[in-house]
């Protein structure tokens, strides 16, 4: 059995993904949020790169707020600027990743492609560096200076 210190976003990733592309509307992204009990979906390109993501906050923010229509364009809502992990990243060095760019939930690309997620509560449910999950828990929480 792998080390706690040693365990790899791979180990404790989440493979199966509802994913979007630019194709979908935010009525559809909506959906899948709640067909699959999800805040974040990724948003892919026919590569199945990840080009954004789209969360339930990006709907309500830059969908609801600014009357746009269930029919609106993903690109009008997604968020571009995305950070991204790999499966072979440590969950500490995730972690730390997380807490410093204050998000929730990490996709994690291998070659460009999307093949996981990894969340907070991946981290802490599965009492994987519990002090590090712990820490960036509350790093996230924290408000924003924005």
């Amino acid at each position: 059995m792998a080390q706690v210190e040693n365990r790899t976003l791979r180990e404790i990733m989440t493979k199966d993904l509802a994913t979007v592309t630019l194709k979908d509307n935010v009525y559809e992204a909506a959906c899948k949020m709640r067909d699959w009990d999800v805040g974040m979906i990724p948003v892919v390109d026919e590569k199945n790169d990840v080009i954004g993501v789209i969360t339930d906050r990006d709907i309500v923010i830059r969908g609801l707020a600014e009357k746009r229509e269930g029919s609106a364009a993903i690109e009008q809502v997604m968020t571009k600027d995305i950070v991204l992990g790999n499966p072979e990243m440590t969950v500490d060095e995730a972690a730390k990743i997380m807490a410093n760019h204050q998000i929730r939930r990490l996709p994690v690309v291998e070659n460009g492609k999307l093949v996981g997620i990894v969340a907070i509560a991946d981290m802490a449910v599965r009492q994987v560096h519990h002090d590090e999950a712990s820490d960036a828990i509350y790093e996230i929480s924290r408000p924003s200076m924005h």
